[in-house]
């Protein structure tokens, strides 16, 4: 843990430390004009969550009337939707050099991810009368972390790249320049998913299972049905799909094939969010010759009173499926009696199955 992280922004997981320190250079006016702020990273592979501790800033622009400023700081990856994967600290009152000491945590970052992601952390100023004003930011390639290791920054606050002047350029130009921009922002489009679902998956063997091996080896009579248990934990940058920029998500868990529609379990629902935390489990009566032939359908939907309700994303495991959904699967097959949790990338192939919600 960082020294002076404390409450209930501290890391309950330790990894080993990084003792590089990334110094911005602050020779120039520009730079300190705007002010630093230290922070550090950290990447837990295991668990698949980046944590972001924001120590401190100093020396920042005066952004009111009385000479100081109310900063917070903000977080974003990039490439992707603000609102899916905003994290934002508590406010400090008329400061200049403000400390938070505050932990926030962005949960299922792959390592994929940490290669092609850039955060960008802001520092702002809020107004409660008027729009909240930027004071500066640092962008840092997450390429740059080293998984289970804190990299620390003392970085000084820059002004956010400048956007090309319209007016500076030929009408050929613009023409171009409106291509790259659709171009960039349907390779980004196909970059971002519509969202991630961690999963807990874990066969519950019969209590008599060894005997009825031993009577099914003499000819006797078929096995006991297990249970398999499935684990709704969280979502994470899910697609927003409200006017207001959120999502109202649910899921709901299918094993197909169903003949009597008796598979059918749904979380609650949980309001105005993008990275909803359910943690509910649900039990499949089933024995383990049955579960090597079935499909388990987890799919995520946005609640809407009075009208149909939006599908967001969907995941599908069993023996024909492929990638990471293939290896859940058979991890649960193979290690009976043991739950094994893991991410998944929903995609937006809507099941035929579950067309009408």
């Amino acid at each position: 843990m960082l020294p002076g992280a404390t409450g209930g922004g501290a890391l309950s997981v330790m990894g080993s430390v990084d003792t590089s320190v990334e110094i911005d250079s602050c020779d120039s006016d520009d730079n300190t004009f705007l002010g630093t702020l230290e922070f550090s990273l950290l990447y837990e592979r295991a668990t698949s969550t980046l944590h972001c501790t924001v120590i401190k800033a100093k020396g920042l622009r005066p952004m009111d009337f009385n000479g100081l400023a109310d900063p917070y700081v903000k977080l974003h990856l990039l490439p992707g939707a603000c609102k899916a994967n905003k994290l934002k600290t508590k406010t400090v009152r008329n400061s200049l050099n403000p400390t938070w000491n505050e932990t926030l945590t962005y949960h299922g970052i792959t390592e994929e991810d940490m290669c092609r992601k850039v955060l960008r952390v802001s520092v702002c100023d809020e107004d409660k009368l008027t729009h909240n004003e930027f004071i500066g930011e640092a962008r840092i390639p997450l390429r740059r972390v080293k998984p289970d290791q804190h990299k620390h920054y003392n970085v000084c606050l820059e002004h956010p790249p400048p956007l090309p002047s319209p007016t500076a350029m030929s009408t050929a130009l613009r023409g171009i320049s409106c291509y790259l921009r659709e171009w960039e922002n349907e390779m980004q489009r196909n970059l971002e998913e519509r969202g991630r679902l961690l999963l807990s998956l874990q066969f519950l063997p019969p209590a008599n299972e060894e005997e009825e091996e031993e009577e099914k080896e003499g000819g006797a009579r078929e096995g006991r049905r297990g249970r398999l248990c499935v684990g709704v934990r969280r979502c994470a940058h899910l697609a927003a799909m409200d006017v207001n920029g959120f999502s109202d998500p649910y899921v709901k868990t299918y094993l197909k094939p169903d003949l009597h529609k008796k598979s059918k379990h749904k979380t609650a629902v949980i309001k105005k969010t993008l990275n909803p935390e359910f943690n509910e489990e649900f039990f499949y009566e089933i024995s383990p010759s049955e579960l090597s032939s079935k499909t388990l359908e987890v799919t995520v939907w946005d609640y809407d009173l009075g009208r149909s309700n939006d599908f967001i994303g969907g995941v599908s495991l069993s023996c024909h499926s492929q990638g990471n959904a293939l290896r859940h699967w058979l991890d649960c097959l193979n290690n009976k009696g043991k739950r094994v949790e893991r991410w998944h990338t929903l995609t937006n192939n809507l099941p035929r199955s579950t067309y009408h919600d």
